[in-house]
């Protein structure tokens, strides 16, 4: 049985997440700026406004990366290349990585911004942030700090994962007793266009129960909504998204397993090919509201419609295959210390971004009334660089790495432990943290009218 490494830092993953990092707050701060009228649509034209915009598809990137990295451990075990990751090990580092920072910022936004989660008609919805539950509830979805939505989906995909593992396992058992390498492969792969498929079902059946007033229902009514709680919630359960990445994830384990296999062959030849083809599809995904093709294509590809995630995740996922499977050329922008110091810090950038804009448009901007809008707008990234990335610098030295310590500390042996909490976060063993952002509404609202067909 051939062993493959399961501590290699994949190095250029770390500069795809902070890029995507970067991606998120650059659509807070052109939202933030267009709410308080510092440009207008009308002004910039819809070149820049759809690229205002797309930020928000950073979240999409993060569920791929979270899919590709959290998987990896699952599809070497599946393809027979070592042990079942370990239960206990698996949730010791999640829950010591995850709940340390999200707790604390909690905690600290509860009590000095919204108490009234603290009083008792309130206490309903803030179970429900306790239990990472918070994108389900309509009074509880991109409450309290909006990014805590998306916290949300990933621990959810956490828990489901090892079970979703288990259950191909128990396929593979059943379907190919006596199968070869590539026929547990081939199952794999179809389990995984099965996820796709369910997670682009269950968008399509809870969008349509948003947007449709009364729509029919096949079971009682007691139960829809709890199925919708908690297959759908308010925005959905991203599974395709977390799909793309976990074949990602089996392809690459393949090519470490066979290289000289003809899949292996494939996937390396035609890795520049997939790069250029991500490309496309993510300008398609980002332009395409501004053609003639924006009414009949909205329906499908518009926001939170049941084919808009899965538009995004494709070209994410080509793009990865560029930078996994292909030359040097594609992959140094993404291993240089800048993008890769803002990966490290993207959980803290993630969580505090958010408020930390609040707190300048509440407190800083009015303090500015006399100054030009272009002085203002530019203020948003002095504040960035001066505050923002400082805090979630010392968020993460004073909260993370004392939790992925003592995460490494109970399920490694202390030299290991040592090495772990000291290296890069994004290994094999310790996966992205989803540095993501939701949609703020009113901004969300405006792009829906605007991929309607009407210009703001």
């Amino acid at each position: 049985m051939k062993q493959i490494s399961s501590n290699k830092n994949i190095t250029a993953l770390d500069g795809v997440r902070g890029f995507a990092c970067i991606m998120v707050i650059f659509y807070h701060i052109q939202s933030f700026a267009h709410t308080m009228h510092l440009w207008e649509f009308s002004q910039v034209g819809p070149i820049w406004t759809d690229i205002s915009l797309v930020g928000s598809a950073g979240v999409t990137l993060f569920f791929v990366l979270s899919g590709f990295l959290l998987f990896l451990p699952y599809a070497k075990a599946l393809l027979g290349c070592s042990s079942w990751p370990s239960l206990r090990r698996y949730f010791t580092r999640r829950i010591f990585r995850i709940w340390p920072g999200y707790y604390v910022a909690l905690l600290l936004l509860v009590v000095f911004s919204h108490p009234e989660y603290l009083q008792i008609d309130h206490l309903k919805q803030f179970s429900l942030f306790l239990t990472f539950l918070m994108d389900s509830g309509e009074n509880t979805y991109q409450r309290i700090n909006g990014p805590f939505w998306t916290l949300a989906v990933e621990w959810q995909f956490y828990v489901l994962l090892p079970f979703i593992a288990l259950g191909m396992r128990y396929l593979l058992g059943r379907v190919i007793r006596q199968g070869t390498t590539l026929r547990c492969f081939t199952c794999i792969v179809l389990c995984l266009f099965g996820i796709i498929i369910w997670g682009l079902l269950t968008r399509r059946w809870g969008h349509s129960w948003h947007i449709t007033p009364n729509p029919p229902m096949l079971v009682p009514a007691a139960l829809h909504h709890i199925l919708l709680f908690f297959l759908y919630g308010q925005s959905g359960k991203y599974l395709e998204d977390f799909a793309v990445g976990m074949l990602l994830s089996l392809c690459y384990i393949w090519l470490q397993m066979k290289p000289d296999h003809l899949i292996s062959a494939l996937l390396t030849r035609s890795s520049v090919l997939a790069w250029f083809l991500g490309v496309a599809v993510l300008v398609f995904a980002t332009f395409w509201n501004s053609t003639s093709y924006v009414i009949p294509l909205a329906p499908y590809i518009g926001p939170h419609a049941w084919l808009a995630e899965i538009l995004f995740a494709c070209g994410y996922g080509f793009c990865l295959m560029g930078i996994l499977f292909g030359p040097q050329t594609l992959r140094w922008i993404w291993e240089t210390k800048p993008l890769r110091w803002i990966g490290m810090l993207s959980y803290g950038l993630y969580i505090w971004h958010e408020p930390l804009y609040f707190l300048f448009m509440d407190r800083v901007v009015p303090l500015l009334h006399n100054w030009p809008r272009s002085d203002i707008y530019s203020m948003f990234f002095v504040w960035l660089f001066v505050v923002i990335i400082p805090f979630s610098w010392i968020f993460y030295k004073c909260v993370e790495v004392p939790g992925i310590k003592l995460g490494a500390m109970l399920t490694t042996s202390p030299a290991k432990a040592a090495v772990v909490s000291e290296g890069h976060p994004l290994t094999v063993a310790e996966p992205a943290d989803p540095a993501h952002s939701a949609h703020s509404q009113l901004v969300t609202a405006t792009a829906e009218t605007r991929q309607s067909g009407e210009r703001a």
